[in-house]
């Protein structure tokens, strides 16, 4: 009988008595008996009852008994259906998180061009905004995915749920059994870390763990790396340029010309918004004034920054550019009332 037509013959509740002997077998070794299954489960069923069901499981060729009086065991094609499961269950939750994050880019899109537009109104100065990056992350899972017989799709999932799709080229076709077994070595060794935890002795173990494809592990692991400290286009809004046109000392056509082009390509704004982003000592607001800033066009300026945090390492930053002369208390308090507002909308959205 196919796998998929013994996945049709099982109800719900065969599932879960079944995939409980599986669990229990797998943490203990052991024969697994009605009496722990009905402690085991949810399903609040009688031991005669369990013994049923697991008569028919038994008769599906699911489970056995390896000697009278003993538990039952799973069977090769019972750990078929319950890895199946485990896998079809990680390609859904990629599929709903793409989903999700779709639709939380599109939304935030439009949140941090408001704020963007709310801050240089309430301040008359410039203001720059740049999207939420990931901090610190760690892996939360890795998907294999078979493409043809010389590519497989790595999906790496980080915490945040940031996903990184990374192909890798392989010298011969691999079957879809090695491929869960792939998946499975690397997810039970590597999920929860962050790659300075990754270390050369536990690469070194994993290779030789997956023997001759040992070096697909380490083109999946030089993917994670990728995906953890990868340099992707940081997004930046701005709002309010034309408002340094407003204060003498920046009108200079000059200088004035310089600022604006700075706004309009934001390359340099990009890289403020990163250097405010690096380290723990850069979690509160700052001031730049003057020939402190890392930006030759605003060395006539003063730019106040904030990070805002929306948990899980979500991290981005708010800079207000102005004259020396600006009203910093007005700035700071506009900054931490925009960053209070940021974080109540995250929490709003359930994230």
């Amino acid at each position: 009988m196919k796998a998929s037509e013994v996945q049709e013959q099982l109800d719900e509740r065969k599932q879960k008595i079944l995939y409980a002997i599986i669990r229990n077998y797998l943490e203990t070794g052991e024969p697994v008996g009605s009496r722990t299954i009905s402690k085991y489960t949810d399903l609040n069923l009688s031991s005669a009852t369990i013994r049923n069901e697991m008569s028919d499981l038994e008769e599906m060729g699911l489970i056995i008994q390896p000697h009278t009086s003993a538990g039952r065991i799973p069977t090769d094609k019972a750990y078929r259906l319950y890895v199946d499961s485990l896998m079809e269950e990680k390609d859904r939750e990629i599929e709903d998180l793409k989903g999700v994050l779709k639709a939380t880019e599109a939304k935030m899109d439009k949140v941090l061009k408001n704020v963007a537009s709310v801050i240089a109104d309430r301040t008359n100065y410039a203001t720059v905004v740049s999207a939420p990056r990931i901090a610190g992350n760690r892996l939360k899972f890795i998907q294999l995915s078979k493409v043809d017989e010389h590519q497989v799709l790595a999906v790496i999932v980080l915490e945040g749920n940031l996903i990184r799709n990374q192909m890798i080229e392989i010298a011969e076709p691999i079957d879809e059994e090695t491929m869960l077994k792939l998946n499975i070595l690397l997810n039970t060794h590597l999920n929860g870390l962050a790659m300075e935890e990754i270390n050369l002795g536990m690469i070194s173990a994993l290779k030789q763990q997956a023997g001759v494809h040992g070096s697909i592990v380490g083109n999946v692991i030089d993917a994670v790396a990728a995906a953890i400290n990868g340099e992707e286009d940081l997004e930046i809004y701005t709002s309010g340029t034309n408002n340094i046109l407003r204060y003498p000392e920046l009108a200079d056509k000059e200088k004035a010309g310089e600022l604006i082009q700075t706004f309009e390509e934001k390359e340099a704004l990009a890289k403020l918004a990163t250097e405010t982003l690096t380290g723990e000592e850069n979690t509160g607001i700052q001031v730049i004034i003057g020939n402190e800033s890392p930006i030759d066009s605003m060395k006539d300026c003063s730019v106040v920054t904030a990070t805002y945090e929306l948990g899980e390492g979500m991290r981005g930053s708010i800079a207000i550019v102005g004259p020396k002369r600006m009203d910093y208390e007005k700035v700071v308090g506009t900054l931490r009332t925009m960053m209070n507002e940021l974080e109540r909308i995250y929490r709003k959205d359930g994230r």
